[in-house]
């Protein structure tokens, strides 16, 4: 691999300086049991390394084609997902979102009180499906911990990592809660893109996990990619670890036991997927190749372009919103 480094212009030496880095930091003294780094430079593989552990209590090593849970990188996923329906003429980044989810079609904006006394004002426009796409929505997450509106998403379990649920259920309590602000008017990480999943359903007409399936895995060659891991994978699983308040890390879901083994009553569009490295790989290159991937074309070169345009109110940096 480091005679490829070269040829395609990289340091072999100073790529393998993250690797030393990553394990000198943060696998040595404990903070993190394992690092993967791969690098893709001008059409080949400049540096692949696979280092630490992927499971501590088992003692087993990680490999190239590990498993993770790949949490909020689903979102991108999700993100293209719902813009090829835009493509297709099916659904507008104007139209407002009521229109998918009339139940929504009220929403109020937070101006005070607790859980079952929520006071609010109308706001400002109603969400658009663009809000969604940017996080300008004015959902929230629960573990943002800073308001009433994160208290009652963690009351009810809304966007945690476990699946509670289904998205049907998910959208209808949202329905009885507030908005954090007037949609438009800020920039806060939230469940938008798990409601975009939702909006995908209905849309299309598919369960999500079946297209996404279609429309971007079996076509982009993501064959380790999904909302559960695959009977016959189990062992290349990696085990998943928290921080702790004192820099080590703890258990956080071990990959014999865990819920990832079977596909959830709630599929997640803003943080469901396992993948590899090489599976996220060939979506990033997709991406890069302004829609294109080995002959498959997920998305036109103008909505990529139109993507990686700056779409924040103003064209605002996001520490000014």
């Amino acid at each position: 691999m480091s005679a490829r480094a070269e040829a395609l212009g990289l340091s072999s030496a100073r790529l393998e300086r993250i690797d030393h880095f990553v394990q000198r930091k943060y696998i040595d003294t404990g903070r993190i049991p394992c690092g993967l780094v791969l690098v893709w430079r001008r059409g080949e593989t400049a540096h692949f390394s696979a280092f630490g552990m992927a499971d501590v209590e088992r003692k087993k090593p990680l490999k190239e084609d590990a498993i993770f849970r790949i949490y909020s990188m689903t979102k991108p996923v999700t993100s293209v997902a719902f813009m090829m329906l835009v493509e297709q003429g099916l659904v507008a980044l104007d139209e407002p979102v009521h229109r998918h989810i009339p139940e929504w079609k009220d929403l109020g904006v937070f101006n005070g009180g607790f859980m079952e006394t929520f006071r609010t004002k109308r706001p400002e426009r109603p969400m658009l499906i663009v809000d969604l796409l940017r996080h300008t929505s004015g959902l929230t997450y629960g573990f943002q911990q800073s308001t009433n509106v994160d208290a009652a998403y963690r009351k009810f379990k809304i966007g945690e990592i476990e699946k509670h649920g289904t998205l049907d259920e998910m959208i209808q309590t949202l329905a009885k809660l507030p908005l954090e602000f007037s949609p438009g008017t800020a920039w806060n990480y939230s469940v938008s893109t798990d409601v975009l999943g939702y909006l995908v359903v209905k849309i299309s007409g598919q369960k999500f996990e079946d297209y996404l399936r279609a429309k971007i895995f079996k076509p982009l060659g993501m064959s380790d990619t999904d909302f559960h891991v695959h009977a016959g994978k189990e062992e290349r699983f990696a085990a998943c670890y928290a921080a702790t308040p004192k820099g080590g890390m703890a258990l956080q879901d071990d990959p014999a036991k865990s819920p990832y083994l079977e596909p959830p009553s709630l599929v997640s569009g803003g943080g469901g997927l396992v993948s590899t490295a090489g599976d996220y790989l060939k979506f990033c290159r997709m991406l890069i190749g302004g829609g294109t991937f080995e002959g498959a074309q997920i998305l036109s070169p103008k909505t990529i372009e139109l993507m990686t345009q700056n779409h924040l109110p103003g064209g605002k940096d996001l520490p000014a919103l």
